[in-house]
């Protein structure tokens, strides 16, 4: 009988602090919740009772959509089980993830940065978001013209935008960004290393691969000619020749920043002779074809950084 009254001493304490949790006030569980990353408040949080759950849901907590941080904290985690992020079943995962911050932010979302997200959760970003000031959607196989488009058209307050390693946006995305978003003063466009294509073997799907944009001019002369507010630029193997490259320098006249990193069409005449004009300018990286392979074994994957496999099973659990 004591080992039973035992038992239900315990039972009436967790019960005690159980309630006591779940009776915070909503201004107290909301000052709770704004000290923990966006990770630990998708690991659980809503989980532990109704008020958590709705307390999560405020708009206030959801301004900032940042998961780059995570991504780079497990940068050398498991490397060669990031193949898996290229499948569709992860791809839902973090469209449902955005939707949901989507939604739960009432229009407030002002920056969003993901990576593997698609069509499905950015035409709804366009739908929801007219204060949208920073997108950044590195290495989204299925984000297409068709929501790029949307998003210049609706979110026209948009300042820095990265589709870089989005094979399936063009030049047409470009021009609609040009017109309807007139505040951009940063456009990171950058491609995967074609020049060493082993070091993205076994990750990224090789169809996917073979279908990086070649036509890099198109791109640039969108840039050139409709993009003169532009202050940073990185353009990355791109294929672009001295022609498109002249189109930028002409058109981006406060132009500060501009990365050129294998760009194999271009050579270091022809970045003189273009950016001579360029006034504004404080630093070009240029194509360097002599860097041996062993110095960009720090930066292996680097360009859509590396979950780990707990951020991978908890963290996308919607």
């Amino acid at each position: 009988m004591a080992e039973n009254n035992h038992r239900r001493e315990e039972e009436a304490d967790e019960s005690e602090l159980y309630s006591g949790w779940a009776d915070l006030t909503h201004e107290c569980l909301l000052n709770i919740l704004t000290r923990l990353t966006v990770e630990d408040r998708w690991r659980g949080i809503m989980l532990v009772c109704k008020s958590w759950l709705q307390a999560s849901k405020d708009p206030s907590l959801h301004s900032v959509f940042d998961l780059e941080s995570s991504f780079e904290s497990s940068f050398e985690s498991r490397p060669r089980e990031s193949f898996r992020w290229w499948t569709p079943q992860f791809e839902r995962k973090i469209d449902n993830m955005l939707r949901s911050v989507v939604n739960w932010s009432d229009g407030g979302l002002t920056k969003i940065r993901v990576r593997h997200c698609s069509d499905r959760s950015l035409s709804l970003v366009a739908q929801r978001c007219p204060n949208l000031e920073v997108l950044s959607i590195k290495s989204c196989p299925n984000v297409t013209d068709e929501s790029m488009v949307k998003v210049a058209s609706e979110c026209p307050k948009l300042q820095e935008l990265n589709i870089s390693f989005c094979y399936e946006i063009s030049h047409k995305s470009l021009l609609t960004l040009g017109r309807k978003c007139t505040n951009l003063k940063i456009l990171k466009r950058n491609f995967m290393n074609d020049l060493d294509p082993s070091r993205h073997l076994g990750i990224v799907p090789s169809d996917y691969l073979n279908a990086c944009p070649q036509d890099g001019d198109s791109e640039a002369a969108a840039i050139g000619t409709l993009m003169p507010q532009l202050l940073h630029l990185e353009l990355q193997f791109s294929k672009l020749t001295a022609k498109g490259l002249a189109l930028i320098s002409k058109g981006c006249q406060n132009l500060e920043y501009i990365d050129l990193s294998g760009c194999v069409n271009v050579t270091s005449r022809d970045i003189a002779n273009s950016t001579s004009n360029l006034t504004k300018l404080k630093t070009v990286k240029k194509p360097n074809f002599y860097i041996p392979r062993s110095a960009f074994q720090g930066e292996r994957y680097g360009h859509w950084s590396l979950y780990d496999e707990r951020f991978q099973t908890d963290a996308f659990r919607i």
